[in-house]
This record gives C-alpha cells, structure tokens and sequence, in this order.
C-alpha cells in the first residue's frame, strides 16, 4: 500500500492557529450537526410531511433546493477531474482523486435530499421497475444511476495503483480506462445537471422557470459551485503547505474568480431583462427576491457574501487561507442562489386569484407562501453531517491525496508508475 495513506495529519490547519483548538471545535460541531439531523431524520420517517413548511401550492421547498445544489456541486468536481484524465492538466493532477471522491459523495448528499423530500420514499424504484420516458423526471434518474457507476468505476481505476502491486502495462491500461471513462463522464454530467435545468424550464405554467437559458444557467452554476468547494478542500485538507499547495490554490482560485464573474454577468441578464420593461409575471418574481420579505437572502448571502467578498479574497489576496475562505463563501452561500430560484417560481397562482378562491380551515396547505421549517433545517443539516462523515472516512483511509514523497518520483504517467509496478512487463 502506498505510503500517501497514512501521511496526511491536519484536516484544517491554519499556520498562525493551533491546530488542535480548531480540530476540537470542529468536531464539536460536527457531533452537534449529526445530533441534529438525527432527529430531524427521525422525525421525518415517523411523522412524514406533517412538520415540513411547503404546501399545496408550494410543493417544492427547501430539500429540493439541496438537491439542485448538491448536485451541482457533484458535477463540478467531476468536471474539474476530467481535466485531468480527459484534457490531462497536468497542474490539476494532484487533486484528481480527491475531486472524484467529492463527487461521488455530493452525488449521495443530493439523492438523499431529494429523497426526503418525496411522500412515498419507498416507492423509488418504480422509476427502475416502471420507467415512462416521455418524463424529464424518469432520464433524470436514470442518468444520475449512470452517474454513480461510473464514479465507482473511475474511483476503482484511480485507486487500485495506490492499494495494490501492479505492472506497468497494467498501469497503463488503467490510465486509458480513467481516459475513456471520463470522456463518457463528461457529456453525461453536462446532460443530468443541463437536465435539472430542462426540468425546471419544461414547467411551463412557472413563467419564472420556463426559459430555454435554465440548462446554460445550471452548468454555469455547478462549475462555480464545484470548482469553489474544492478550493476550498486544497486550501484546507492538503496535508502539505509547501510552494506547490501555494500555486495549486492560487491556480484554483483564479479558475473560479473567472467562474463566479461569468455566473454573475448570466445572473445580471437574466435580471435586468425583465426589469427593465417591469411587466409581466417575471418582473414581480424578480422584484419579490431583490425586495421582498426575504431581500436578504439575494443582497447578503449571495451578493456579498457570495460575490463581492470572495471576489476581492480570489482576486486581491495571494495568502492560500484568504483564499480558501474565499472560496468556501462561494460553494456555502450558493445555497442561497438555489433557493431563490425554487420559491420565487412558486408563490404566483397559475390563475389569478386563486388563493382567495379557496380557505384552509386547518392550517395553511392552502397558501402561496412558504419557508422552511425547523424540521427541513435538521434533515438538511444531518445529510451534510452525513457527507463530511463520509469524506472524513475517505480521506483518512483513502489513497485520495498523495505523499509529499510520491510527488516527488513523478506524475501520472511518469516515474511514480514504478514504484508500485513489479517490473513485468
């Protein structure tokens, strides 16, 4: 077994902090998220819907905000590997693996949002055993099975070297199936996250979703999103803090101040349109994001501290860890991006009036407004519990991130290729 397993020490390590505080105090917090979406979880399979905020008329709510997000978090990361199995960027080759692994654990976080969120969890595999293709929703599914095969499949060709002798041909011929692998991989991620945003803009009684520019919007969106959170992961993981973690960040992060600018300049067109003929549906769906009851989620959480502080981090500051911070804010508030656009499409009646055409005695299942509850707060908060558990696992037990020594016998398909081969050819 390579030696790059059992090297890594600090997960976070801030140079002027000690490390020890900040490993105690992330693991309490992440004792007391896991606690949390326990009982959420729980209460969600023994109570079902009944403390969940959506209604009627909003019937798609905070968990299918995480799933978006999630997933675009997934393709990115995929994305950013095929890089370098694809398009072989050899200044990317370190991260790899790592980037693999992150999307096959976001692609697991995103299905188990989604699946909190359906009535009937265990009828699932009616898509599988039932599939009506005419449906946007039954590719979708389809697709993200596709997906997760072939993660495992490229995790067990990238890894297999590090966890076994092999020969040089063998070597090589894993090399190849990483290539073709990854060559399927990229058009299939492109065609599940496009497809999100061909099922949001095929739903053509939501004026503010039904837009052929939703796909284009969604890729956008995963490549930010992704390329940040794994910024973020070398900024804070990498086990080495040499010059090379030093470029590699700074690389990194010059890739995704470019993604978060052109995301914005679609945001800002998709925007300003509207606005600037102020009619239509659109128009008040777009003025209740940036002015409404909750203005704060566009203007705080996504403008500044999505956009404008991470801008200035990426672009002005070379320190790694501003950097890292930098683009942490970028993948965390997001989030912030995905649930502004599932509530606003949903909080305008398809006729007018209809929400004065019919009162809820009981409750309010009746009304077009929604916000999350306490209860959607938790199953979200344990499913991200869930997926730093997991990624924690990989990382500690994994040939995800290699040795200082490994680097330095070679790349790929250099030198390093003999320290694991037998020498048979």
């Amino acid at each position: 077994m390579s030696s790059a397993v059992g090297t890594r020490e600090p997960l976070v390590d801030f140079s002027d902090l000690r490390s020890h505080v900040w490993k105690v105090a992330l693991w309490i917090l992440w004792l007391v998220a896991a606690v949390v979406g326990v009982v959420g979880v729980v209460e969600r399979l023994t109570l079902g819907h009944a403390l969940a905020g959506y209604t009627s008329y909003v019937p798609w709510g905070m968990w299918v905000a995480a799933y978006i997000y999630f997933i675009g978090l997934s393709a990115g990361a995929f994305l950013l590997s095929s890089m370098v199995y694809v398009f072989g960027v050899r200044q990317l080759e370190r991260i790899a693996k790592l980037a693999l692994f992150t999307a096959l654990i976001t692609l697991v976080m995103a299905l188990l949002s989604i699946l909190f969120d359906l009535g009937h969890m265990e009828r699932f595999f009616f898509v599988y055993t039932r599939p009506q293709f005419h449906s946007m929703m039954a590719w979708m599914v389809w697709l993200y099975t596709a997906y997760f095969v072939l993660l495992l499949a490229e995790l067990y060709f990238a890894l297999r070297r590090d966890l076994a002798s092999l020969t040089t041909r063998q070597i090589a011929a894993d090399q190849q199936r990483l290539k073709v692998l990854g060559t399927i991989g990229i058009p299939l991620a492109i065609a599940f996250h496009g497809g999100v945003g061909a099922l949001f803009g095929t739903v053509a009684a939501r004026e503010y979703w039904h837009t052929a520019i939703f796909p284009i919007i969604f890729l956008a969106g995963a490549l930010v999103s992704g390329g940040a959170l794994m910024t973020a992961v070398v900024a804070f993981v990498w086990p080495e803090r040499d010059q090379r973690w030093r470029d590699l960040v700074n690389l990194l992060s010059k890739l995704v101040l470019g993604l978060v600018l052109f995301d914005f300049l679609l945001e800002f067109a998709e925007y300003s349109i509207p606005a600037w003929y102020q009619i239509g549906s659109e128009y008040d769906l777009i003025s209740y994001t940036l002015f409404g009851p909750y203005w704060y989620v566009f203007w705080v959480f996504h403008l500044l501290l999505g956009v404008i502080v991470p801008v200035y981090l990426l672009g002005w500051r070379k320190n790694p860890v501003a950097q890292g911070i930098g683009a942490a804010l970028v993948a965390i508030t997001f989030f912030a991006i995905r649930l502004n656009l599932v509530i606003p499409g949903q909080i305008t009646p398809e006729l007018q009036g209809l929400q004065n055409a019919y009162l809820d005695p009981i409750g309010n299942r009746l009304a077009y407004t929604y916000l999350p509850t306490v209860l959607e707060w938790q199953v979200t908060i344990g499913v991200v519990a869930l997926g730093v558990a997991l990624f924690y696992l990989g990382y500690r037990f994994l040939p995800l991130v290699r040795a200082p020594e490994a680097d330095a016998r070679g790349s790929l398909d250099g030198a390093n290729r003999g320290t694991t081969a037998t020498g048979q050819e």
